[in-house]
């Protein structure tokens, strides 16, 4: 029994050694923080602590915290006023400026060391009142340097806010912070002065136009140079092409042979064959030119001749073949008809001859006597009184011939 009551009371002070051991050895640093711890003993410990759980032991140990995000310091905003800025040209001009700025990494405890990390009545730390005393002596001076116009000048502004960002940085590096830039939002002059800005800023935009403008203008004339140069190469070119088509034309249809002005079918290839053969092979050269054919053994004499020689030719030789068969037909059918005839005459006389013998005439008589059709019933109408039926020897006589 003793046993378990001493289990009991050590797991009691177990649990009561966790519940306090918390609150009297860790602290946390939260996020967005950075802890600075002190002691009593040996001051400020040369380290920053990092968000989370660090000892931290009560009555020994100060743990303080210090922002580790941006913070900001606006000029221009609804709870603070436009930073007023002397120009280089003795003018004022009120800007909206806004510098993020933070603890520098690893330097927090420096911060410590320095004392100003101690809270000022506003809430604030004494770093923060240092470094926006610093940013607002340095961007006076440093803004300074722009001239009235120059604010509104894209290059210029930011070429001038860089340098002031480099400079506010090396004033703010003995506080153990840093600026990440200088960002001016806005920039506004007395009313009398703006309407004489907005002029010249109308003015800088109408030369900008027009700059723009003569800059289009020489282009569109390039342009149009380079267009016009186009159209005389491409016309150049188009007629260079329509003479190379129409001396290929002519060189295929008519030929390299110069006849002399005659015309007639075959006098190419009469003067053709008239050549020596070294006038020959100057021709075939001269062809091969103007036919780009390299190799001149394969210009045949179809070349020289050209296409419509060829065809003369070839309807003239049409022309005579056909007419002289046409003679050789007519003067066959004539011949053959002649002696169709003398056959047909002949054949007719030796008929006759025939018809006229006695044999013959028999033979008339019985081709007769099968269209002969006598009537079915006999009657005695003659003047003789004796049928024609039975007058048969008769009628055989007269088809005949006899009496």
């Amino acid at each position: 029994m003793k046993g378990i009551v001493r289990i009991c009371q050590l797991i009691v002070l177990s649990l009561l050694f966790l519940w306090i051991a918390p609150t009297c050895f860790i602290s946390t640093v939260p996020m967005g923080a950075i802890g600075v711890r002190s002691s009593n003993a040996s001051g400020v410990l040369e380290s920053d602590l990092e968000p989370g759980w660090h000892l931290n032991v009560a009555g020994f140990h100060n743990l303080t915290l210090l922002p580790s995000h941006y913070l900001f310091l606006d000029y221009g905003t609804e709870d603070g006023q436009g930073l007023v800025i002397r120009t280089r040209d003795n003018n004022n001009v009120f800007v909206d400026v806004t510098v993020p700025y933070r603890i520098k990494p690893g330097e927090a405890h420096r911060i410590m060391m320095a004392g100003n990390h101690l809270e000022t009545g506003n809430g604030t730390f004494r770093f923060q009142r240092l470094a926006q005393e610093t940013t607002v002596s340095v961007l006076r001076e440093g803004l300074a340097a722009l001239a009235s116009s120059d604010f509104y000048h894209a290059d210029k502004r930011l070429s001038v806010a860089a340098d002031t960002l480099e400079r506010l940085n090396r004033e703010l590096a003995p506080l153990h912070l840093e600026a990440q830039g200088v960002l001016v939002r806005a920039v506004s002059f007395r009313e009398e002065y703006e309407k004489q800005l907005q002029q010249i800023q109308l003015n800088e935009q109408n030369k900008l136009l027009d700059g723009a403008r003569e800059r289009v203008a020489k282009q569109q004339q390039e342009l149009d140079n380079y267009e016009l140069q186009t159209n005389a190469l491409a016309n150049a070119l188009q007629q260079d092409w329509i003479k190379r088509q129409a001396d290929l034309e002519r060189a295929y249809q008519v030929g390299f042979v110069d006849t002399k002005g005659d015309s007639t079918p075959g006098s190419a290839r009469r003067a053709l064959a008239a050549l020596s053969e070294e006038e020959r092979t100057k021709l075939r050269a001269e062809a091969g030119r103007v036919l780009e054919i390299e190799d001149v053994e394969k210009i045949s004499e179809g070349y020289l001749l050209g296409i419509k020689n060829i065809e003369a030719e070839t309807l003239e030789y049409k022309q005579r073949v056909n007419a002289e068969a046409d003679g050789i037909s007519q003067r066959l059918i004539a011949e053959g008809r002649a002696e169709v005839a003398a056959v047909q005459g002949e054949f007719e006389t030796k008929i006759n001859a025939l018809l006229g013998s006695p044999s013959g005439r028999a033979y008339v008589a019985y081709k007769s006597a099968e269209n002969i059709k006598f009537a079915d019933v006999l009657t005695f109408q003659s003047t003789d009184g004796i049928p024609a039926v039975l007058r048969l020897r008769e009628f055989a006589l007269r088809f005949m011939g006899g009496g």
